[in-house]
C-alpha cells in the first residue's frame, strides 16, 4: 500500500523539478525541435496505418450490422465519425503511442542515467530533470494533438475507402452520416483529451527512466513499466475526462 502512494510522492516531486524555467532557453529551443522530430514526426507512419485500416474496419462493421431497412445506411458515416473522433483517435492511438513514444523516453533517460550521464549534468549544476524532461513533455503536448487530428481524417478517409471498394454503402450516403448532427464539441472534448495523455506519456516515462539504477536489465525494466504504467493512467483519466466533460 505505501509502495503505490510513494512513488506517486517522488512523482510530484519530481515534476516540481522539471516544470521550471529552463536553465539555457536557447538550448532548451534546440531540444525542442529535436524532440518534435523524434517523438512526433517519427510516429506518423504508425499512426497513419493504424488510422486507415481501423476506420476501414469500423465502417465495414458498422454497415454489416445494419440490417434493419427502417435505419437509413448514412448511420455508416455517423458511426464511423464519432467512433473515431470519440475514442479510437484520442484515447487508443494514446495507448499505442505510450507504448512507442512511452519505451523511447524511458529507455533514453534510463540508459544516461545507468552511464552516469545525469550524475555529470547534476555535478555541472544543471537541472538534470528539467533539462532531459521538460522538452519531451512540451514537444508531446505539441505534437500529440496534430497527430490525433491526423488520425480521425485519415480513419474516417479509411472508412468511406472500404466503403466504395466493398460496395456496401455509397459515398454520397458516407458522407452525408459524416456531417449529420456533426457538434463541434466533440472536437475540443478529444483534443483535451489528447493533451492530458500527452503530458501522462511524457512525464510517467520520463519518471521511470530518471529512477532507473542498475545496468541494461533495469533499462528494460523501466522501459516496460513506463508503457505499463502510461496505459494504466491514460485509461482512469479517459473514465475521468469522459465523465467531466460529456457526463
Amino acid at each position: 500500500m505505501l509502495r503505490p502512494i510513494s512513488t506517486i510522492g517522488d512523482y510530484v516531486l519530481l515534476m516540481r523539478r522539471v516544470l521550471t524555467k529552463p536553465q539555457k532557453g536557447k538550448l532548451f529551443w534546440q531540444a525542442l525541435l529535436f524532440e518534435i522530430d523524434q517523438l512526433g514526426v517519427d510516429s506518423l507512419g504508425i499512426v497513419a496505418f493504424i488510422s486507415l485500416f481501423m476506420g476501414a474496419v469500423v465502417a465495414i462493421q458498422t454497415a454489416y450490422n445494419i440490417d434493419s431497412p427502417f435505419i437509413p445506411m448514412s448511420m455508416v458515416g455517423w458511426t464511423t465519425r464519432q467512433s473515431i473522433i470519440l475514442e479510437f483517435s484520442p484515447t487508443v492511438m494514446s495507448l499505442i503511442l505510450a507504448g512507442k513514444v512511452g519505451s523511447r523516453i524511458a529507455s533514453q533517460i534510463g540508459t544516461m542515467r545507468v552511464t552516469e550521464q545525469i550524475d555529470a549534468l547534476e555535478i555541472m549544476g544543471v537541472n538534470s530533470a528539467n533539462y532531459l524532461i521538460l522538452p519531451k513533455i512540451v514537444a508531446l503536448v505539441l505534437i500529440n494533438p496534430v497527430l490525433i487530428v491526423f488520425s480521425m481524417w485519415l480513419g474516417i478517409i479509411g472508412g468511406g475507402g472500404a466503403m466504395v471498394f466493398a460496395k456496401l454503402v455509397s459515398m454520397n450516403d458516407y458522407l452525408h452520416g459524416i456531417r449529420t448532427d456533426f457538434q463541434a464539441y466533440i472536437i475540443f472534448y478529444a483534443l483535451t483529451k489528447t493533451l492530458f495523455f500527452a503530458f501522462i506519456i511524457a512525464s510517467v516515462s520520463g519518471f521511470f527512466g530518471y529512477r532507473t539504477d542498475g545496468g541494461a536489465l533495469e533499462v528494460g525494466q523501466a522501459s516496460t513499466k513506463a508503457v505499463v504504467v502510461s496505459s494504466i493512467v491514460i485509461i482512469l483519466f479517459n473514465l475521468l475526462l469522459t465523465q467531466l466533460l460529456l457526463g
